[in-house]
Parts: structure tokens; C-alpha cells; sequence
């Protein structure tokens, strides 16, 4: 016997458009007893089962065709633990009913999601393992407040929409069911009736890991433990710290062999990790990871912001590439994507058939140059899960830091739209002023919650405050201006360099508005600019010089300091993502080649063994001139200076002419030593200097009572060193 359940509702139900089938389904308290029903599509018969005794406390009725089964149980009065015992096709099987489990997020947690306040909401979103009245299974939480109806499809169910509709907790838009003996490593996804009653299948925006693309199913797996930023990470994040990154695109830093396979997360934490330790650079910053559908994207435009690519192995394999760089003593930035995400279907585009996470209007919400949405940084919601995600690498994989792209292109609303594509801000101008909010705020979380963490910005305008407390509060905002300008003198023959001098001295006018960091990164080798090597003119010898010249400035100049991957050895070709680096290069005979590598390793040892070239980035005192103003031969020098007021002069001479006998006024009288040449014959160059030491003499000259006397080789930059400063520890070549 059952109570009349009504036609129309079970139809609801098999047709899955029922929105609160916990109303129907499971045990309830009805005028004619205690009556228990299950939606169980193919069942041919259906007992309800005391779980201690094993004693079957009564069969339900096939009240429907398609697996509609209910009854009122004989003799019972209060709801009671129970289980199913469930036929299929002539086999037998225990089951407990999903629809007997209660509320399950947590009336504070469902608050603070409203309010965008849940710093953590991969915590209690997404899929996670449970127990739930001695059964064990996995929750499943997803927020899309205009669906119609949702369900969880996955290996557990068939992936058949009609077994597990969700809850919906209409206070928050928030859909849940706890799955008993959903496991780790199972695929899911959640189907949805959309607002406009539409069949979307999605992926979990919260997925902790995901399917090889081209499938997009996510992966039940467990929240990874939590990690502690050792204090030596964190020193090495500090602004009077050295900083030289090295920045990485895993699927073609190396491949193997046939170049088909790409190397596992392991065998990176295998290759790559030793040599980027051995070539002395501090940190390793990954192009994105997160999971994406188009490998052409180089990972910017992440689909599942929460997952670790499965491209390179698992997640675990992810976190152990992380401890082995730690392992080694370098830090691990992330390049982190919350301004946009891909239109695929399976992602967040309008996720419940409405633009939930980005904006309705096509001219908030599309980006025109990369066909791609704009994340809705006003809705508290979409905060949540950006600041979230911030945290959840850091705090979860121990990543040292993060580096936001395309800034620029969330804080301006009109960033690449014509006149009238673009909609102002409430006060009529062209500032994003959600999108500034969500940045600061998430700077000023990242800064109270995980210490010594850091985040750097791609930001391309002269937006002011990027890296300052009272703008966006990002620790540090990569010097476009400087890459540019250095980028074009040195791509200039060198007899046209004496009327662009300026374009090397421009970056002192602001250096000191931002911490900057100085980025020769992987946009500067692609698209046809060609590689930083082919830029530089001249012959095959001239173009070496020139680069080798060009780094050590680079090197010595204020600021943090990013270099992509390949040009470490200058590789001759543009980057090409789907191929490895030209490591052929570095095969057989001592070459060029081999001698920017040595350059290169040099420098970063060298940089960061004296304070001088590190300590005072972002302080005037860190820096002085010492020639500015010779433009007739194209000769820099300068002065970088420590806490201590230890010196070290570099001298840059951008033609291929040798300069002897030229004079610098220094403020240190002593014997100075090169601990750099970049024109050595160990770096294959001409092997033109001055001997390993020079004395300074007590002649004036720019202003200072002493002075030297140099030879400041063809294409060159050398760096001197006052001989009482020198120890053991610092490298030359």
C-alpha cells in the first residue's frame, strides 16, 4: 500500500524536471504510516532492508513502469536507518538511499558563499568524501541558482540524469546529495535542466581533477593536504632578495624522443628541476596548468580553474614536481587566469542557461581578441571562487606565488573595444571598478593568510599603484615599458643606437613608481617577433655579442628578473609550443650556444651572491649614474649598491668598436676585478677586457675625485668589483 503519489510528479521525476526531489523520494511521514519511495530506473524488484539484522522490513510496489517504487512499511512509525536491496536483471544488490541523508552544507558555510565571504569555498564545493550515519560516499555541492533541476551522472549511476537529482537550497542556490559509495578516482559531472529548459552536462567548476582532453568528465579525489611556507620560501620572495625566474611551458621545455609524448609532471621534477637549479636561477614560473581544452592556448584560457592539467600525470604527480623544486631550494609561481575563461560548453559558460559567472551584456562580458568570457567580478559569488582558487594552489600545493595575466584587460572596460563596444562604469569612466576591487582584495587575503606568498602582474599600461598597498597591492608588476624600449635599441644596427640612447635610460625616470620585475617572457618569441637572439643584428658573431651584452645589462639593472625558457642558450628559432626546445644545439662541439648558456648561469650566480646587484631594487640609494650622456659611442655606465655601500660598476658598449682607454669617474678608490665579461673567450667572444684587474688612479673624472681606466670591449658589458668585496663565493668567467 502507498500513499497516492500523483502522476504527474513521478513523469517530473523521469523526465528530470523535478526541482525538490527530496520531497518525493526517500522516507517520509505520511497519514497512513511510514512510507519509503525510490526512483530506480530498470529495477525489477525492491526491498527495504534493516542494515543491523539484515531482516527485510518490507518490499515496495513498482508503481510506475519505468522504476517508480513505493510502500508503507507494517508496523512503523518513526524513521529508522534502512537500507535497499535492489534487482537488477536478475542480480541482487544492497544499496543505501541517497534520499534518506539530510541537509548537508552547513548553514554558516551557505551564508558565507551568499556574502563572498568563504575564503575557502573548494572546502565544502565540489565533490568530496564523506561519512555520512556510518556510510560512506561523496557530497556533491554545486551552485546554480536558475536551474530547473540538477543531477549527478557519473560511473555510480550510469551517467543517467534520472538516479541522483540534487537538493536545492533555495537560500543560496546551492544544489546537493550525498552519493553512498561514490568514490575516489570515479568520473562525474553534473546534468542540468536550465532555466530555459535546456540539457546542459558540466563539468564541476570545483573539480580537484579532471579527464585528458579531449573529455572533460571531472574526478572524484580528496582535497590535498595542507602545506606550511617555510621561511627560507619566503625569504626568497622578499623584495631585497634575488629574484631570477625562469619561466617554463611544460608540454615543450622537453620532449621525448619522436617529440610526440610529452615529459610527466615526475620526470620534470626529474629534468627540469636540477637544471633549473643549476643554472642558478631562484624560482620556476609555469605557464598556466589549470586544466584547458585547446592546447594552443598554452593553458590561458583554463577550464577547470581548480585541477592540475592531466596532460603531464594526476594531481599527486602535480604536487610532487612542487616538493621536488622545493626540495632543490627554488620557489614555484603559478601564471594564474581569473580575467577570462573559454565559451566551451562543458565549462562555465552560462553554467544554468543564464551568464552566471560572467556578464550578460556582450560588451562586459566578451573578449573579442581571444573569444572568450569575462568573469562577473561584481557578483560575490564569482569573487568567491576566483579568491578561493588563489588560495587553494597556495595553500594546498605550497605555491610561492602567483603571476596575473592580462591585467591590463581587467581593469579597463574599454581594454581593445572601439567607441561605443564598451559600457562605463557607474560614474561614466573606463575603469573596471569590480575588477580593481577583486584585485586588491584578493592582494590584501593573499598577504594576511598566506605570508610570504607574492602575486606579479602582467599589467601593460601606466595604471598607477599596481604593486602599492593603496592601488592594486600586488607585490610586483613586470616592466612592459622597459622590455619594449630595450627590446627596440637592441634590434637597431649599431651605428643608428647613438640616436636611441635614451630608450636604455628611460626606465630610471620610473623605476621607482613600482616593483617591477624585468620579464623577457615567452610573449616576445612567438607570433613572428622572432627569438630574442634573431632580433639583434649583425652577422652570427655580432648577434651573440650583442645578446650576451644585452643580458648582462638586463642583469644588472634594478628589478627582478624573468627570462623564458630557450633563451637561457639563445635558441635561434621562435618558440613553437607543440615541439621541445632546440636542445640539438647544445650537441657536440663547444659552440655560441654553450657560451650564452655559461653567460647566463654566470650571471645568475653572480647576482645573487653580491646584495648590491639585489638588495636595493626598489631604493634610489640602490643606484647611480655614472655615464648617462655618451651617445656618440653608445656607452652606459652605472653603479648598483648595497645596504652597506658596497659598489659594483657596469659598463655596456653597444657597438662593435672597442673602447680603450676609457675613463669612469668611480666613488671607491681600490683594485677592481671583472667578475663578469661578457666579451670572454669562455663565452665565446673576443676575449677583450682588462686583464682580470684594474687599478683606479687619482684622476678626476664625471664629477669624482678617481676614476678608471678601461678597455670596454666590442658589444660588451662588464661588471667590476672592488677586490675588498670580493669572497670566495663569487663567480666569473
Amino acid at each position: 500500500m502507498s500513499v497516492c503519489i500523483d502522476k504527474d510528479v513521478i513523469t517530473a521525476l523521469f523526465a528530470g524536471q523535478n526541482s525538490d526531489p527530496f520531497s518525493v523520494l526517500g522516507m517520509h511521514k505520511t497519514d497512513a504510516g511510514l512510507e519509503v519511495r525510490a526512483l530506480l530506473p530498470d529495477a525489477t524488484e525492491v526491498w527495504v532492508i534493516e542494515p543491523k539484522t539484515g531482516r527485510k522490513v518490507g518490499q515496495l510496489t513498482c508503481l510506475d513502469s519505468r522504476g517508480f517504487f513505493a510502500a508503507v512499511l507494517p508496523r512503523r512509525k518513526n524513521p529508522f536507518r534502512y537500507q535497499l536491496a535492489v534487482s537488477w536483471h536478475g542480480q541482487q544488490n544492497l544499496i543505501d538511499d541517497p534520499y534518506r541523508f539530510g541537509p548537508l552544507l552547513p548553514e554558516m558555510d551557505g551564508w558565507l558563499l551568499s556574502e563572498g565571504t568563504h575564503m575557502r569555498p573548494y572546502e565544502v564545493m565540489g565533490a568530496h568524501a564523506a561519512t555520512m550515519d556510518g556510510v560512506t560516499g561523496t557530497r556533491f555541492t554545486v551552485w546554480a541558482p536558475n536551474a530547473r533541476r540538477v543531477s549527478v551522472v557519473g560511473e555510480f549511476n550510469f551517467w543517467d540524469g534520472r538516479r541522483h537529482p540534487m537538493r536545492l537550497r533555495r537560500e543560496s542556490g546551492i544544489w546537493e546529495i550525498f552519493i553512498p559509495g561514490a568514490h575516489n578516482g570515479q568520473l562525474y559531472k553534473f546534468e542540468l535542466l536550465d532555466c530555459q529548459g535546456n540539457l546542459r552536462i558540466k563539468s564541476d567548476p570545483y573539480a580537484f581533477e579532471a579527464q585528458m582532453r579531449p573529455d572533460t568528465a571531472s574526478m572524484i579525489c580528496g582535497l590535498p593536504p595542507k602545506q606550511v611556507m617555510s621561511e627560507s620560501r619566503q625569504r626568497a620572495n622578499d623584495f631585497d632578495a634575488p629574484v631570477s625566474i625562469y619561466e617554463v611551458h611544460l608540454g615543450s621545455w622537453r620532449r621525448h624522443t619522436d617529440n610526440n609524448f610529452w615529459l610527466s609532471y615526475r620526470e620534470l621534477a626529474e629534468q627540469l628541476v636540477p637544471y633549473v637549479k643549476s643554472m642558478g636561477f631562484t624560482h620556476i614560473e609555469l605557464l598556466p596548468i589549470n586544466e584547458h581544452p585547446f592546447d594552443g592556448s598554452w593553458g590561458y584560457q583554463p577550464q577547470g580553474l581548480y585541477a592540475p592539467t592531466r596532460r603531464f600525470g594526476t594531481r599527486d604527480d602535480f604536487r610532487y614536481f612542487v616538493d621536488a623544486a622545493h626540495a632543490a631550494g627554488l620557489n614555484v609561481i603559478l601564471d594564474w587566469v581569473p580575467g577570462h575563461f573559454p565559451v566551451d560548453d562543458a565549462g562555465l559558460a552560462r553554467f544554468d542557461g543564464t551568464a552566471l559567472y560572467e556578464h550578460q551584456d556582450p560588451r562586459e562580458g566578451y573578449h573579442q581578441d581571444w573569444n572568450t568570457l569575462i568573469y562577473n567580478f561584481g557578483r560575490r559569488e564569482v569573487q568567491n571562487f576566483l579568491v578561493g582558487n588563489a588560495l587553494y594552489w597556495m595553500e594546498r600545493f605550497g605555491i610561492d606565488g602567483l603571476r596575473v595575466d592580462a591585467v591590463a584587460s581587467m581593469v579597463y572596460r574599454d581594454y581593445s573595444r572601439a567607441q561605443g563596444e564598451w559600457i562605463p562604469n557607474e560614474f561614466g569612466g573606463r575603469e573596471n571598478l569590480e575588477a580593481i576591487s577583486f584585485l586588491r582584495q584578493t592582494n590584501q587575503i593573499i598577504g594576511k593568510e598566506v605570508p610570504g606568498a607574492v602575486t606579479m602582474a602582467e599589467e601593460s599600461t601606466d595604471f598607477p599603484g599596481v604593486s602599492r598597498p593603496d592601488g592594486l597591492a600586488f607585490w610586483f608588476k613586470w616592466n612592459m615599458g622597459w622590455m619594449h624600449d630595450t627590446l627596440n635599441y637592441m634590434k637597431l644596427d649599431p651605428v643608428h643606437r647613438q640616436y636611441h640612447h635614451d630608450q636604455m635610460t628611460f626606465g630610471m625616470l620610473y623605476n621607482y613608481s613600482e616593483n617591477f620585475v624585468l620579464p623577457l617572457s615567452h610573449d616576445e618569441v612567438v607570433h613572428g617577433k622572432r627569438s630574442i637572439l634573431d632580433r639583434m643584428p649583425g652577422d652570427a658573431w655580432q648577434k651573440f655579442a650583442n645578446l650576451r651584452a644585452y643580458y648582462a645589462w638586463m642583469w644588472a639593472f634594478p628589478g627582478k628578473k624573468l627570462l623564458f625558457m630557450g633563451n637561457e642558450f639563445a635558441q635561434g628559432r621562435e618558440w613553437n609550443h607543440d615541439t621541445s626546445l632546440d636542445w640539438h644545439l647544445l650537441e657536440g662541439k663547444d659552440n655560441w650556444h654553450h657560451g650564452v648558456q655559461r653567460l647566463v648561469r654566470d650571471l645568475n650566480h653572480t647576482y645573487r651572491h653580491h646584495k648590491a646587484l639585489h638588495q636595493l631594487d626598489f631604493d634610489s640609494y640602490g643606484f647611480e649614474w655614472l655615464v648617462v650622456d655618451d651617445k656618440a659611442n653608445s656607452v652606459f655606465a652605472f653603479i648598483r649598491r648595497d645596504k652597506q655601500g658596497n659598489e659594483i660598476i657596469v659598463v655596456s658598449n653597444f657597438t662593435p668598436v672597442p673602447r680603450e682607454h676609457y675613463r669612469v669617474g668611480v666613488n671607491q678608490p681600490g683594485r677592481w676585478q671583472e667578475a663578469v665579461n661578457t666579451d670572454s673567450q669562455y663565452y665565446h667572444g673576443s676575449n677583450m677586457g682588462n686583464g682580470g684587474t684594474i687599478q683606479s688612479d687619482a684622476i678626476r673624472s664625471h664629477g669624482r675625485e678617481h676614476s678608471l681606466c678601461l678597455t670596454v670591449p666590442p658589444l660588451a658589458t662588464i661588471w667590476l668589483v672592488r677586490e675588498g668585496d670580493i669572497d670566495d663565493a663569487t663567480t666569473g668567467g
